[in-house]
């Protein structure tokens, strides 16, 4: 599918999203069926070697004391597996960890973190995610990561209803003050087992609705950095060190890879990254685009991100696509005194 077939498609998914049309699926009628008979095979060869539980990342990360009387940074990972870090043995090698230990790094600042992602969720469970962040004021985020999507494509959650439940949580998010960044759906065309024709559909299908999350986000000021390609390429040149032992959840490797690419958005949104990086570099490809175009580019590129940039034109809202320069991280360590947060 071209890049402007996707933003059309992308387009007509959000606009369903917001004025309630719950009839655009994530593939035709006619594919439906194939894709439930793969994917029932498909299932039945992965999740096998999955540890049985997610490691408990929550703490402080960066050190102990607050820097120069700031209290730390809070940072909540909410959505599913990937961003609960299902696949590995140890917390210091989940996403949250990773992100956490980059952004002290970063900020010279302590960065408390939570989780209340949970392996298996789709995008409805969002709004029960986010109802527990802002239970309590007193630990009200200062930047929430959400990775969400891949479950919703497998369970066939029609589009538009995934688009509208992550908006609802993006604008709740922002409503409450925290900044949001999305990871958006990774392409599930790159599991090992899958096979075709069930690969080429869910690569499809996984962009489109990656695309279509980007346009929902943006538009309640989140921001997204894409997983799609960054799981593509990479996973497939390098699947037993990029997937698990289940040949589903990314590995400790591939975690850190995510972690990298979404890393400089998280910095950037709290007003941590340079200056300098800010400005639109033409030599990467960079610039202001409507934001439908600005997505579709995004769900084929890794890391890509794509902010809100200026007031709506004749084709829409405008967005700033950015494809930044990713930093390093490794596995992640709290403070030894560390206490979750």
């Amino acid at each position: 599918m071209t890049s402007m077939a996707r933003a059309r498609v992308a387009r007509r998914i959000a606009a369903g999203a917001a004025y309630g049309g719950g009839g655009l699926g994530l593939a035709g009628a006619a594919a439906v069926g194939l894709l439930l008979a793969e994917m029932h095979l498909a299932r039945r060869r992965v999740g096998i070697g999955t540890p049985p539980r997610v490691p408990n990342a929550e703490g402080l990360y960066g050190g102990t004391e607050p820097t120069a009387g700031q209290p730390p940074l809070r940072l909540v990972m909410l959505g599913d597996s990937t961003a609960a870090g299902q696949g590995v043995h140890r917390a210091g090698q989940t996403p949250g960890a990773l992100l956490a230990s980059g952004l002290a790094a970063v900020a010279e600042r302590p960065v408390a973190l939570r989780s209340v992602a949970v392996p298996g969720a789709r995008s409805d469970d969002l709004d029960r995610q986010v109802s527990l962040v802002l239970a309590d004021p007193a630990r009200a985020p200062d930047i929430c990561v959400i990775m969400v999507g891949a479950n919703d494509v497998t369970h066939r959650m029609p589009a538009t209803r995934s688009v509208r439940c992550l908006a609802t949580a993006v604008r709740r998010l922002r409503t409450a003050g925290a900044e949001v960044v999305v990871g958006t759906c990774p392409d599930l065309g790159t599991i090992e087992p899958v096979r075709q024709p069930l690969r080429w559909l869910a690569r499809r299908v996984s962009r489109q609705l990656a695309a279509a999350q980007t346009i929902g986000v943006v538009e309640q000021g989140g921001r997204t950095v894409s997983l799609g390609d960054l799981l593509g390429p990479e996973f497939a040149a390098n699947p037993r060190e990029l997937f698990g032992p289940d040949n589903y959840h990314p590995s400790a490797e591939g975690y850190a890879t995510a972690a990298m690419a979404v890393l400089p958005t998280v910095c950037a949104a709290l007003g941590l990254w340079p200056a300098e990086e800010e400005r639109p570099d033409v030599s990467r490809r960079e610039g202001f685009l409507p934001v439908a175009r600005a997505a579709a580019e995004a769900a084929s590129e890794a890391g890509t991100e794509v902010a809100a940039a200026m007031p709506a034109g004749p084709r829409g809202p405008w967005a700033l696509l950015k494809r930044r320069r990713r930093r390093r991280v490794t596995e992640a360590e709290p403070a030894p005194s560390a206490q979750p947060s």
